[in-house]
């Protein structure tokens, strides 16, 4: 009895809070050229706090950019985010993130997601589907900056790789897995 009490209290406030957080998304969805803007904000973020990041992306066939993905939870968490696919230095697609969660979590945050396509046949299969899931569509390396900027080089020939910058709050619980990742119209 004590647990689906307990359930009921975490429920209601996460409830609130998601709610909150996805209707500001949603009431000020972004425009194409502010998505742009955003992307542009981000790289140039990316490229000061990572860096081989100009390397990299020289590298990469396609670059996916969510510059403010918003996570929350208690319990249960959600994020949702908008973002642009760059290929060649422009903008060919928009996208949208979003996962829920149940387990270990508790507060909300802010984050820039990178994705960074180092093989053709990688890009080709997330443009190519019709919803694109982290860990069942593809894998995605999560890559470790450390101190100054430097990269754990040991992931850097994965087909995929991701950073996440410029957190902003306290979240327990940083991973990529299970969020999906869907065009949209802009």
């Amino acid at each position: 009895m004590k647990t689906a009490g307990f359930e009921k209290s975490l429920l209601i406030p996460f409830m609130i809070l998601f709610s909150i957080v996805l209707l500001s998304n949603s009431a000020q969805a972004a425009s194409a050229a502010v998505i742009d803007v955003k992307v542009n904000e981000a790289f140039d973020r990316f490229y000061k706090e990572v860096k081989s990041a100009k390397e990299l992306v020289r590298k990469s066939h396609g670059i996916l950019v969510f510059p403010s993905v918003i996570k929350a939870g208690i319990g249960i968490g959600g994020e949702y985010g908008e973002g642009a696919l760059r290929v060649n230095g422009k903008t060919v697609d928009y996208y949208n993130t979003a996962t829920v969660s149940i387990g270990l979590q508790f507060g909300a945050q802010a984050k820039t997601v990178i994705l960074l396509f180092m093989t053709k046949e990688a890009l080709s299969n997330f443009r190519n589907s019709k919803g694109w899931e982290v860990g069942i569509d593809g894998s995605v390396a999560l890559v470790k900056v450390g101190v100054g900027g430097s990269l754990d080089t040991t992931k850097i020939k994965e087909p995929i790789l991701g950073f996440v910058i410029g957190q902003k709050g306290l979240m327990y619980n940083l991973t990529l897995e299970g969020s999906k990742i869907t065009k949209i119209n802009k």
